[in-house]
C-alpha cells in the first residue's frame, strides 16, 4: 500500500475506534483510498507506524476526511500521527449550503443517491477477524470521499468561498487542539454558576483531579465521579467522610476508593488562586435580545445561502449581550476578522444600538 500511494497527493482517510467504556479512544482500523482502491490498515497487527506517519503527515499530501475532529484526535493519541493538510467534507458541505453538520451517509445519499448500510456503526471493531460486512462498511467510509471532494471544491470555487473554507479549517485545528486543555472544564458543569468563589475553586480543583484519575484509569469521567457529585461536593465542602452521606450518585465504593483524596483536594483548594464568578443565565429581557439576534442572523443566512449555525453560535451571542450590558461590548475575533466580519457584526451592532434595546 505504501509503495502504491507514495506518489499520491490526495488521499481519503477514516478511522474506526471504540470509546465506550474508556477515557482514551481505542483505535482499531485506518481506512485509506486513492480514489480507485481502498485499503484497510489493521493497526492491531503492527507495533510501529513510522511509515504510515510519514505518508499521512507529508505537507504536500492532502487528506480528505469527513467530520474529522475525532479522527485527528485518535490518530495523534494512538499512532502519533498529526495530520495537518486536510480537507473536511462536512465543513465544505456546510459552507456551500448543502447541509450543516451532515453525516457522511446522508451526504452520500444526497449527492449520489446511494444508501449506505449503518448496521456496523456500533459493532466491535477491536474483534478479530473482522466480518465481511464490517470490511465493506469501513471501505465505504472512504470510497466516496474523492468524488465528494471534487464536487465540493468546484462548489467552493463557483461560490467564491474557498477562503471561507480555509478559515474554517484553521478554526477546526484550533478546536481540536483546545480539547487538550481541560483546566476550564469546571465552567461547563451544569449549575456551577450558582456557586460562590470559594466553592468554584473547589469545583475547579475537583474537576482537574477527576481528569487525572480518568486518564490514569482509562475510564470515562462519569465512571470516576459524575459532574453532579463534584458540584455537590463543591457546594458542601465536606471535611469528613460522614459528610458524604446523602449525595446522589456517590456510592460507597467510590467513597471508599476516593473519599480521602476528595477531602484532601477540597482542603488544598483553599490555597488556590481565586477564580472569577460564572455568569448567571440571561434574564428575560436580555434573552429576548438574544432571540432578536438569532432571528436577524437567520435572515442574513438565508440571503447568503449558508446555514445559520455557521454565522454565530449561542455561546458567542450570549457573551456579546453580557458584555454590552456593561457598556463594553466584546466581539469574538472571528466577528472582527475573516469572512464573517462584514456580515455578522453590523447586524448585531444595529440591534444593540436600537432604541428597543437601550
Amino acid at each position: 500500500m505504501l509503495s502504491h500511494l507514495v506518489g499520491c497527493h490526495l488521499l481519503a482517510v477514516d478511522t474506526e475506534f471504540i470509546r465506550t467504556n474508556t477515557f482514551h479512544p481505542k483505535i482499531a482500523l485506518v481506512q485509506i483510498s486513492d480514489g480507485d482502491q481502498c485499503w484497510l490498515v489493521d493497526v492491531l497487527a503492527f507495533q510501529t507506524f513510522e511509515n504510515l506517519k510519514e505518508l499521512l503527515e507529508a505537507p504536500h499530501r492532502q487528506l480528505i476526511f469527513h467530520a474529522c475532529a475525532e479522527d485527528l484526535e485518535v490518530l495523534e493519541y494512538a499512532l502519533g500521527i498529526k495530520a495537518s493538510t486536510i480537507f473536511d467534507t462536512q465543513i465544505a458541505a456546510g459552507i456551500t449550503n448543502i447541509g450543516y453538520s451532515m453525516g457522511y451517509a446522508r451526504l452520500v445519499a444526497q449527492m449520489f443517491d446511494v444508501e449506505l448500510g449503518k448496521q456496523e456503526t456500533r459493532s466491535d471493531w477491536l474483534a478479530r477477524p473482522l466480518t465481511d460486512k464490517q470490511k465493506q462498511y469501513a471501505a465505504d467510509d472512504v470510497f466516496y470521499l474523492h468524488k465528494i471532494h471534487s464536487l465540493l471544491v468546484k462548489e467552493l470555487e463557483e461560490q467564491n468561498r474557498s477562503d471561507w473554507f480555509d478559515e474554517e479549517t484553521i478554526a477546526l485545528h484550533e478546536m481540536v487542539s483546545s480539547r487538550k486543555n481541560t483546566d476550564e472544564y469546571y465552567v461547563r458543569v451544569k449549575g456551577a454558576w450558582k456557586l460562590g468563589e470559594k466553592s468554584l475553586r473547589v469545583l475547579k480543583r475537583l474537576c482537574n483531579w477527576r481528569e487525572m484519575k480518568a486518564r490514569q484509569r482509562d475510564k470515562p469521567r462519569g465512571h470516576v465521579v459524575k459532574d453532579g457529585v463534584l458540584l455537590e461536593l463543591a457546594r458542601r465542602m465536606p471535611t469528613t467522610l460522614a459528610n458524604f452521606n446523602g449525595i446522589n450518585d456517590l456510592n460507597p465504593g467510590q467513597i471508599k476508593r476516593y473519599g480521602l483524596e476528595l477531602l484532601s483536594e477540597i482542603q488544598i483548594a483553599e490555597a488556590d488562586e481565586m477564580v472569577s464568578p460564572l455568569p448567571e443565565p440571561l434574564n428575560k429581557a436580555n434573552a429576548s435580545v438574544l432571540k432578536v439576534m438569532r432571528n436577524c442572523l437567520g435572515d442574513m443566512a438565508e440571503e447568503l445561502s449558508i446555514p445559520q449555525e455557521y454565522l454565530a453560535n449561542k455561546k458567542e451571542l450570549e457573551a456579546i449581550v453580557r458584555s454590552a450590558i456593561d457598556s463594553d461590548c466584546q466581539w469574538p475575533v472571528r466577528f472582527t476578522q475573516g469572512w464573517r466580519a462584514p456580515y455578522v457584526r453590523p447586524v448585531l451592532e444595529k440591534i444593540l444600538e436600537s432604541e428597543d434595546y437601550q
